[in-house]
């Protein structure tokens, strides 16, 4: 990804308020709000415009991370209809400061967008379809430039709806693939900008320690939740990871592969079995 230099603005002072965000050589512009900021947002003229906009929060059953994607030709009249939705916290918008965004484009950045963030699996989609509509080539090479700003952009303004799992692409410093191997499993991971990744066919316990009832009740609720979710399927006489899944800690991921309460800086090592305490401190 291109670097960038991003420059927030904050109309009220407050960073959890009101932001304008833009990117140098870049025509786009975003917006950001917490839902309480709703009304301030919508007398901003850029929404008038059209664009593409985010809604985030959480099923209100599962307490999963929930997003509805949209576009709109006039931003300001969609949102309006959205006050409807009871899940939502925050919004983010994109529109363009030249005002060269047709429909067919945002509805291309739409489409673009859902598929992406399907690919990241980071959060449920509210909405799961959208149009596909052909561009001329020159205009989807522009509208992937867009898209390529979307993906710096969310970040900064507090979402990772379109970062993998896996964290982003390092050049400078790659990883090293880690291992967390207990009795007949064998998990493989690494460190990431999140915290720990726990790789897609990696196996954890089936059978929690008993200890863990008691002194880890908050493991448990998680593996209860992997299991519910699919994310850990029953495998003979293990459960095997069914996807990438990112971890609060190496210390959180090592304890759901044990069952229990477990030191992830000595649970995961390398392929020499050197662990990741002594590779971080070297």
């Amino acid at each position: 990804m291109a670097s960038a230099t991003i420059k927030l603005f904050l109309p009220h002072g407050d960073a959890k308020r009101l932001r304008v965000g833009e990117v140098s050589n870049w025509t786009g512009k975003a917006l950001a709000a917490p839902r309480t900021e709703l009304d301030d947002l919508l007398l901003r003229e850029e929404l008038e415009n059209s664009g593409v906009y985010f809604l985030f929060g959480a099923d209100p059953e599962s307490g999963e991370l929930l997003a509805y994607i949209g576009e709109a030709e006039v931003i300001r009249d969609r949102l309006k209809q959205h006050k409807a939705k009871d899940f939502w916290s925050s919004v983010v918008v994109f529109v363009s400061k030249d005002e060269n965004l047709t429909k067919a484009h945002i509805r291309f950045l739409e489409n673009r967008v859902m598929h992406e963030s399907k690919l990241a699996g980071r959060y449920k989609l509210e909405n799961a379809n959208s149009s596909n509509p052909k561009l001329p080539e020159s205009d989807r090479e522009d509208m992937e430039v867009y898209l390529s700003r979307i993906r710096q952009m969310l970040p900064v303004l507090g979402s990772d709806l379109l970062t993998p799992i896996g964290g982003s692409v390092k050049t400078t410093k790659v990883e090293k693939e880690l291992f967390c191997k207990i009795k007949n499993v064998v998990a493989h991971g690494r460190r990431t900008e999140e915290g720990f990744v726990v790789f897609q066919n990696s196996t954890a316990v089936l059978i929690e320690r008993p200890s863990a009832e008691t002194q880890h009740p908050a493991i448990l609720a998680h593996r209860k939740k992997l299991i519910q979710n699919g994310t850990l399927v029953q495998s003979t006489d293990v459960y095997k990871f069914t996807r990438d899944t990112e971890f609060s800690s190496p210390s959180m991921a090592a304890a759901i592969v044990h069952g229990g309460g477990a030191n992830g800086l000595t649970s995961w090592k390398d392929a020499s079995g050197k662990t990741l305490k002594e590779i971080e401190g070297d």
